[in-house]
């Protein structure tokens, strides 16, 4: 069964969001601190998607993040934030996470949004299995990871589905509708910052100097080009 970890220290929003998400299938992993999440963790390496929680009583959930994402780069994550703090929004997804919902939210909302973030981090592996070589990168489609010059960078899921569409596009301008639309797919219902926000954390991955990039060039008022 799918397992997903959710981390909320009320207990109403957390049984709320247990109960919708075993309807759906889900086998759900319960924590209400950050130390619990992370133990929780640990006991069970299988869980592919946490939700978490900002406003916690030991560890904000955006540490939770950080530490998540040092050990491991690939899981799925989705931060809850309050609709009315766009900051949260942002720090989340600097952070690590994949995505966010706002409270208050919809069960059909957030189980959308586990269902399309689970099918990329546990989906199936690529058909194409195989290399995408443009010095100095490679990106390897078989094990779904990146290296530039030789050096391996450790890149979540929504960050290897944008380089990997970015690769296959050498050249030519995708607008943020098709970033969108190809990474968090078609039905997703959130805000197109969510590209913004991901193409800046992955510059500070991939470029020499972010804040002048020659790889992921912007185009105003559009989108992104990858430069080659």
């Amino acid at each position: 069964m799918k397992k997903v970890l959710i981390l909320e220290d009320e207990s109403s929003i957390r049984s709320f969001v247990v109960i919708n998400l075993k309807r759906a299938g889900y086998e759900v992993i319960e924590a209400e601190t950050g130390q619990e999440a992370l133990n929780q963790l640990r006991l069970n390496p299988d869980v592919k998607v946490a939700l978490l929680d900002i406003m916690l009583p030991d560890m904000d959930g955006f540490e939770v993040c950080r530490r998540i994402r040092a050990s491991d780069p690939k899981m799925g994550i989705i931060m809850l934030t309050a609709r009315t703090q766009e900051m949260d929004k942002v720090t989340g997804l600097m952070t690590g996470a994949d995505d966010y919902v706002t409270k208050p939210f919809s069960p059909a909302e957030l189980t959308a949004r586990i269902d399309a973030l689970y099918r990329r981090v546990g989906g199936d592996p690529e058909e194409d299995s195989g290399e995408i070589r443009q010095p100095p990168f490679l990106l390897n489609t078989r094990n779904r990871t990146l290296e530039k010059n030789g050096r391996r960078i450790k890149l979540t899921q929504v960050e290897y589905a944008i380089m990997k569409l970015f690769m296959d596009n050498p050249g030519k301008a995708l607008s943020r509708e098709d970033i969108l639309d190809s990474v968090w797919g078609r039905d997703y219902f959130g805000e197109l910052k969510i590209v913004d926000v991901n193409i800046r954390r992955l510059r500070i991955k991939i470029e020499d100097d972010p804040t002048n990039p020659t790889y992921i060039t912007t185009l105003w008022g559009y989108g992104y080009k990858w430069g080659f």
